[in-house]
């Protein structure tokens, strides 16, 4: 193999391997966001923020968006009505909360009255009362993204304490966030050397069956379970474990006679 085609090979093995990576990294977010404790956080982040932002003349709603494997997806809200908004916006598939979201910036619309993009989602959201919109983006690291929105049925409904005091919300929420995926991250990794390890040993016996009824090398015997693996299109693992079994079963034969 000359050194291009070297380069290529690694190149489409590291492609294949930041692939995995990120399928894996999705999975994980997924069992995360699944988890009633994470959901019940997210919950707590957006009644807390709507509550702190609120006043008697302004009444903040606020719903939080991430990002799942099949796209945005209402994740918590402080009502119910926030929760609408939030997958009005997803369903349109554009407005100030994806915005923030693709652009992983704060996005503040004072007046949606004289807003000129996202046209659907505005006159929708205008339909329900909104006039103002304050988006923040969480951020998750890596391949996890998400979004608080906050909506207002004022316009100029936020101030700049209001977006402060937002931003610093989101980043702690943000930080206990990162903090929930990297412990499921390293439960992933600690669960993935167990089951290689159980693997290890199931072919290492798988191995020493064979050796002993053909009478062949460990090299040999390693073959034949490959070639077994390979023709019946089966994991290495589970051709092994039949192995095993196999001799199980004839030792519970063999003593039932």
């Amino acid at each position: 193999m000359d050194q291009n085609q070297l380069g290529e090979t690694t190149g489409e093995s590291r492609t294949a391997r930041d692939a995995s990576a990120g399928e894996d990294e999705h999975r994980l977010l997924e069992l995360v966001l699944d988890s009633p404790e994470i959901t019940s956080f997210l919950t707590e982040l957006a009644i807390m923020t709507a509550s702190c932002l609120s006043t008697q003349d302004n009444l903040i709603e606020c719903g939080v968006t991430v990002v799942r494997e099949k796209g945005p997806a209402a994740a918590a809200c402080s009502d119910a009505r926030a929760a609408s908004l939030d997958e009005l916006q997803n369903g349109f598939g554009e407005g100030p909360c994806l915005t923030a979201l693709q652009e992983n910036t704060t996005t503040l619309i004072p007046d949606l009255l004289v807003e000129e993009r996202w046209q659907r989602y505005t006159e929708a959201a205008l339909d329900n009362g909104v006039r103002s919109i304050l988006a923040v983006p969480l951020n998750l690291g890596g391949e996890a993204q998400g979004v608080t929105n906050l909506y207002s049925r004022r316009p100029n409904g936020f101030s700049d304490m209001d977006v402060l005091t937002a931003e610093n919300f989101v980043a702690n929420a943000s930080r206990s966030m990162q903090l929930a995926l990297s412990m499921a991250h390293l439960k992933g990794v600690h669960e993935d050397l167990v089951a290689a390890m159980q693997s290890r040993t199931i072919i290492d016996m798988a191995v020493g069956v064979i050796m002993a009824q053909n009478g062949s090398s460990q090299d040999e015997a390693v073959r034949i379970l490959t070639r077994a693996s390979n023709s019946r299109n089966l994991k290495l693992r589970d051709v092994a474990s039949t192995v095993v079994g196999s001799v199980g079963r004839r030792d519970s034969d063999s003593r039932a006679s």
